[in-house]
């Protein structure tokens, strides 16, 4: 085996949830993307709400801090949602919306939100869920610590 797959395959090794040959995000993985995302937001400063879900779109775990106000909470599963629904961090699509229409448009849509907090989940072509980050002090906050949630679940060299 190549070295140069050996961080992929150690990334889909926890993100396996059955013995099955299908890739799950499961709830381990879910609470070590709440926690790092936690912990990414308090260097700020910061308490957040937290929410991670799966391939499906379904909820997986919610989280907010006390210190944080409950709307964070909904704002945190709608990043999440949003992330995983168009593929792409939800800070990139919400600057796409400024100045594209059609992109703009998807605002438009009951589960969409886009602001920057949501980022999915990757490996290869696959998304296998999104976190969402709320309450951080702005988009490009939420957003940083979401990337280091996702970052937290890949291997180190």
């Amino acid at each position: 085996m190549h070295s140069n797959h050996l961080p992929t395959l150690l990334l889909a090794g926890l993100l396996v949830s059955s013995a099955q040959a299908e890739t799950a995000l499961g709830l381990g993985a879910a609470e070590t993307l709440a926690e790092s995302a936690r912990s990414a937001c308090r260097a700020f400063g910061r308490e957040v709400a937290v929410a991670v879900v799966d391939a499906s779109g379904q909820t997986l775990l919610l989280s907010r801090n006390s210190a944080v106000g409950p709307h964070n909470l909904e704002a945190a599963r709608r990043k999440a949602f949003t992330a995983l629904s168009t593929r792409q961090p939800t800070l990139t699509l919400g600057r796409q919306a400024r100045s594209q229409p059609d992109t703009a448009a998807l605002q438009y849509l009951p589960e969409l939100l886009l602001l920057g907090g949501g980022v999915p989940l990757k490996t290869g072509d696959s998304v296998l869920g999104a976190v969402g980050v709320a309450g951080g002090g702005g988009p490009e906050n939420d957003d940083a610590c979401a990337r280091a949630a996702v970052a937290a679940l890949a291997p180190q060299p």
